[in-house]
């Protein structure tokens, strides 16, 4: 375990080197999301009512702390595939280190990449009005949800990059994380959505987080009279941990045989 975790250390340590040499990607990867937030916030925004009233942009903000974590599947699976089609996860199975060091390192330095970008699109929401109203310790469970979120997801995107070959697998892929977006009660609530939508939305994994984020922050918009509405903050813990059940194991069997 000591090795293993060394391991992992150290291939994190490689991706944050690759960082500091090439900032350019990354600087992109944390503020693409305060773009998104700018044109629903002020462009769109004025269109859209929220459910019991209250500010759009108190609305909008948890729904995008919930999309910057699943945008970082894209991210996470991109680094992963370059890796390995330029080979160099086949020196790294060639090593005499841990199998799993290499997930791992990788797991661990998107976190660590994670948590910087929601810290700045924290600070872009208070910026443009954004409050969290319920207290400390509501807040830092709010977060701790939406960080699970994001590590649950980024092993989607890990088992994606070691499955995928080429770029246009990587680009079909990059497509079908905005459906799962917009599929949900980001920016919109999903009682404004045809019935058959508005349920698919309600169960997304997504907005499961979403709702129970609002609820914790005490934003407009939370709350519901579906089940999924009422049991959201349950369903922000079961939806990550059933998801890091499957693509745990899923990621490092792909690595082992791959």
């Amino acid at each position: 375990m000591v090795w293993a975790l060394t391991d992992s250390w150290t291939i994190a340590r490689r991706d944050f080197a690759r960082w500091a040499r090439q900032p350019g990607p990354v600087l992109a990867a944390l503020l693409f999301p305060v773009l998104v937030v700018l044109m629903f916030g002020y462009l769109f925004g004025g269109a859209i009512e929220v459910p019991g009233g209250g500010d759009y942009r108190e609305y909008l903000m948890p729904g995008m702390f919930a999309t910057a974590m699943l945008f970082g599947i894209e991210t996470t699976m991109v680094a992963v595939s370059t890796d390995a089609a330029r080979g160099v996860t086949d020196r790294f199975r060639s090593m005499p280190m841990a199998p799993s060091a290499v997930v791992a390192g990788r797991s661990l330095s998107d976190m660590v990449h994670s948590v910087f970008g929601l810290a700045v699109l924290l600070g872009c929401g208070l910026l443009i009005g954004w409050r969290a109203h319920g207290g400390l310790g509501a807040t830092v469970l709010a977060v701790g949800l939406l960080l699970l979120l994001r590590f649950a997801l980024l092993w989607v995107g890990i088992w994606l990059g070691l499955v995928v070959r080429g770029p246009e697998s990587v680009v079909a892929v990059q497509i079908l994380v905005w459906p799962v977006a917009f599929l949900a009660n980001t920016f919109v609530p999903p009682e404004t959505m045809p019935a058959g939508l508005g349920a698919i939305a309600e169960w997304n994994p997504l907005s499961a987080t979403v709702a129970a984020t609002r609820e914790l922050f005490g934003n407009p918009g939370a709350g519901g009279d579906s089940w999924a509405a009422t049991h959201a903050l349950g369903l922000a813990i079961v939806w990550p941990v059933l998801i890091l059940a499957v693509f745990v194991p899923l990621a490092v069997r792909r690595y082992r045989a791959a």
